[in-house]
């Protein structure tokens, strides 16, 4: 069992008032969903803030997972949003992965206005990740430096990709419901 972790953060402009992106932001069961194709993304079991995301196939050295994690959008707290890792349902979980892998996604977006004339909300978030995965025996051959090297490069290629990608398609999702022309996009500052 290896650990892979890092922390990331970027931001999003938002043209209105932190109340207007709040409220969007509080209505998750529609954008979460829109935003986070092509990944899988599925209800968890009964809960209203819960979902199953499927990252997509990732791989290093030939071995390739395709990781599905429980996530939970908590509720607004004092203007920060929390998302934080949940368990699979057995019927959610992919067929015997689960014990391949863990993960621990936590992040936090929190909404900062801005004092223009025009309205401008600043949305910052960290994400703290930390990945464990059991590597097949053949990889523990390898130099301890290259694979926790290469594992800690793959993570961040990941991250890289996937929150540039979620990061643009909220923020389009947002002007567009509102009728808002959107801010060019900017590159991410990991």
């Amino acid at each position: 069992m290896r650990c892979y972790s890092s922390t990331f953060a970027d931001l999003m402009e938002m043209r209105a008032s932190a109340p207007v992106v709040a409220t969007y932001l509080d209505r998750h069961e529609g954008w979460f969903r829109r935003c986070a194709t092509p990944m899988q993304v599925l209800p968890l079991g009964d809960s209203l803030n819960g979902y199953a995301l499927t990252l997509g196939r990732f791989g290093n050295f030939g071995f390739e997972v395709e990781p599905t994690i429980g996530l939970e959008l908590l509720p607004q707290a004092q203007g920060v949003y929390r998302i934080a890792t949940v368990p699979l349902p057995a019927s959610q979980a992919p067929g015997g992965l689960q014990s391949l892998y863990d993960v621990e996604f936590n992040a936090a977006l929190e909404l900062d206005e801005g004092s223009s004339e025009e309205p401008l909300t600043t949305v910052r978030w960290q994400l703290d990740l930390s990945v464990w995965i059991t590597l097949p025996g053949v990889i523990t051959l390898l130099p301890d430096n290259l694979v926790q090297s290469s594992g800690d490069h793959l993570l961040k290629q990941i991250v890289r990709q996937i929150s540039r990608r979620l990061t643009w398609k909220v923020q389009e999702d947002f002007h567009a419901s509102h009728g808002i022309a959107c801010p060019p996009r900017r590159r991410a500052q990991f």
